[in-house]
């Protein structure tokens, strides 16, 4: 017999480099509770914000109202058929994707940042009118300075350990 004669077969097991990057290899997700709050993506200039449509069964209408006079508009599901929602079946908000007395609303970037920023200013001038009100007891006697106002507080649980040996 002479090795002229033989076959030899070498096999390879390796993969492409390709087949090995990150991105085809998936990775699973760790399990998490289901969130009842789920959103689709908001479009471009946008933003969403779940809005009270009922409590315990009774149509809020009032908090509507206001809502849409803010400028929020109602997101139907068919807006976003690749989004498994639940929707309200029946009423005035047929279609809409809604929750537990709670409704989708979408409402242009600008008008939320402009809301925000009212009701900033509202907090803002509320605690100047809490300062000025706080200052106006302030005796020459024991006069209260800015720097003595303050607006942290601290919770502490249990007692602190003393050294009672030293």
């Amino acid at each position: 017999m002479t090795d002229d004669n033989k076959t030899t077969e070498v096999r390879t097991d390796r993969n492409s480099r390709s087949a090995e990057t990150r991105d085809s290899q998936t990775r699973r997700t760790p399990w998490a509770p289901p969130s009842m709050l789920d959103a689709p993506k908001p479009p471009p200039g946008y933003q969403f914000r779940w809005i009270r449509e009922a409590t315990r069964g009774i149509d809020d209408k009032s908090n509507m109202s206001k809502r849409i006079r803010e400028g929020y508009e109602p997101v139907r599901a068919e807006d976003f058929p690749e989004f498994e929602a639940p929707t309200i079946d029946s009423g005035s908000n047929s279609g809409v994707i809604g929750v537990g007395g709670l409704i989708l609303a979408k409402v242009p970037v600008e008008t939320a940042d402009e809301r925000n920023a009212y009701f900033s200013n509202q907090a803002k001038t509320a605690m100047e009118g809490v300062d000025q009100n706080f200052m106006r007891e302030s005796d020459a006697r024991m006069p209260i300075k800015d720097s003595d106002i303050q607006r942290t507080s601290k919770v502490a649980f249990g007692s602190k350990p003393t050294n009672k040996g030293n």
